[in-house]
C-alpha cells in the first residue's frame, strides 16, 4: 500500500524571509532556441480562485521568458480531468495542475506524457520534494509524469468568538459536533475522510483508515462506516464547497463559523476573525504538480513554464498566490513574510510531525470516492 508521502519539514521552508515584489524585474531566464521559434505561448488549465496568478505571476513569467500564459481555470480537479479527456480530442490543453496522489489516474487514461529532464533540473527543487518518496509517486513506467509547483494543507478554519476548541487545538471530530448545527463548511470527500481518521484516532475502526486506499473491499468497508456517522450530523453542514471562492462564501455569506477548508482559505479570511489551525489528529497535506499533456502543442514552452515555477523568484511566486508552500530552492527568501508568518501560527508545537499526507488514488479509489460524496451531499 501507497504511504503518506513524508516531505520536507515545513519550518525548514516556512522561516521568514523579504516580501516578495512581482512587479520588480526578474532576470531573464535562458530560453531554448525552439521555445522562442514557436508560438510564444502555453495554454495552462489550472485552480480557480487565485487572483495573482493572473494579476501578479503570469506577467512575471512572460517578462522572464517572453512567453504569454493562456489560462483556463476550473474549481476542483475532478473538473480538470474531465477537460483533460477533452483536450485530447482539441488539442486545447498544453499544462495542468492535479495534485501527486491523483496523477496515476490521469497516466492510466492516457492523457499525459512525461516531462523531458534534460530540459527541467530536479537539482532546483528543495530536498523530499522531486526525490525520495515523493519522486517515486511522481515516476510511472519510468517518466517523470509531474514536477512539484506547489505543496500546502487543508485543516480547520473557525470563527474564533464563536468557537472555543479545548486546549485551543480543535479535533476533526469538533465538525460533526451537534452543536455546530448549521455552521460547518465542508468538502464532501475530503469531510468523509475527516470522520474516518477521527473514528481511527479513537479505535473506532476494524482496520487502520489508510488501509482503504488500498483495495476496493477495504474502501468500501471503511468508507461505509464513516458515512454513516456522518449523516448522523448532516445538519451540522451549512455548506459544501468544492474550491476556493464557494469556501470562503461558507463562511461569509451562509453562516459557517467553522470547517475544514484549504489552508489559502483560512490565509484570506484571517483578518475577519478566523483562524486556521491543524486539528489534533493532523492536517491534510496535498503536493500538486505540473503534468505535460500527451497531446501537448506548446511542448517547448511547456517546458520552461514548469522550470521557472522551479525557480526561487517563480516558485516564491507561485506559493504566495496560493498561500502557500514554495518548490524551488532559494524560494524561502522571497516568500512573502505575511504567508510565512500565517503558516508558522497554523502549526503549533507537534503539528508538522502529524501531516497526513494524502495517498496515491487510483482510479477506482477516485470513482468510487465521488460516489460517496455525492451521497454523503444527497442525505
Amino acid at each position: 500500500m501507497t504511504k503518506p508521502i513524508n516531505l520536507i519539514d515545513r519550518r525548514s521552508v516556512l522561516k521568514g524571509g523579504a516580501a516578495l515584489g512581482l512587479g520588480a524585474v526578474v532576470a531573464p531566464a535562458i530560453i531554448s532556441k525552439s521555445a522562442l521559434a514557436s508560438s510564444g505561448e502555453v495554454n495552462f488549465m489550472g485552480w480557480a480562485g487565485y487572483d495573482d496568478l493572473k494579476a501578479k505571476v503570469f506577467p512575471a513569467f512572460e517578462k522572464a521568458t517572453g512567453i504569454k500564459v493562456n489560462f483556463t481555470e476550473y474549481p476542483s480537479q475532478d473538473d480538470m480531468f474531465a477537460q483533460a479527456k477533452l483536450a485530447m480530442q482539441t488539442g486545447a490543453i498544453d499544462v495542468s495542475e492535479p495534485t501527486v496522489d491523483r496523477v496515476a489516474g490521469w497516466a492510466s487514461n492516457g492523457l499525459v506524457k512525461g516531462w523531458d529532464m534534460k530540459k527541467i533540473s530536479l537539482d532546483s527543487y528543495l530536498p523530499g520534494l522531486a526525490d525520495g518518496a515523493a519522486g517515486e509517486a511522481a515516476t510511472i513506467g519510468g517518466e517523470r509524469m509531474i514536477v512539484p509547483s506547489v505543496w500546502g494543507t487543508e485543516a480547520i478554519t473557525y470563527n474564533t468568538k464563536d468557537v472555543q476548541p479545548a486546549g485551543g487545538i480543535p479535533s476533526l471530530g469538533d465538525l460533526f459536533d451537534p452543536k455546530f448545527k448549521g455552521k460547518v463548511c465542508l468538502r464532501a470527500h475530503s469531510s468523509l475522510a475527516a470522520m474516518g481518521r477521527y473514528l481511527d484516532s479513537v479505535g473506532k475502526l476494524p482496520m487502520p483508515w489508510l488501509e482503504s486506499y488500498k483495495n476496493e473491499a477495504n474502501m468500501k468497508k471503511l468508507w461505509d462506516i464513516a458515512f454513516a456517522e456522518a449523516v448522523k450530523n448532516k445538519a451540522n453542514v451549512a455548506q459544501f464547497w468544492s474550491g476556493e471562492n464557494d469556501a470562503q462564501a461558507g463562511f461569509r455569506t451562509n453562516g459557517a463559523v467553522i470547517g475544514l477548508t484549504w489552508d489559502s482559505t483560512g490565509f484570506n479570511l484571517r483578518k475577519e476573525g478566523y483562524k486556521y489551525i491543524a486539528p489534533k489528529e493532523g492536517a491534510f497535506a496535498w503536493n500538486q504538480g505540473f503534468v505535460l499533456l500527451k497531446n501537448a502543442k506548446n511542448s517547448e514552452q511547456a517546458h520552461e513554464f514548469a522550470k521557472w515555477v522551479a525557480s526561487a523568484e517563480g516558485a516564491a511566486a507561485w506559493a504566495t498566490a496560493f498561500s502557500a508552500n514554495p518548490v524551488g530552492k532559494g524560494s524561502v527568501d522571497k516568500l512573502d513574510k505575511d504567508v510565512a508568518d500565517f503558516y508558522t501560527a497554523s502549526f503549533p508545537g507537534d503539528a508538522l510531525k502529524k501531516l497526513w499526507w494524502w495517498p496515491t488514488q487510483e482510479a477506482w479509489f477516485v470513482k468510487l470516492r465521488g460516489e460517496y460524496a455525492d451521497k454523503w451531499k444527497a442525505a
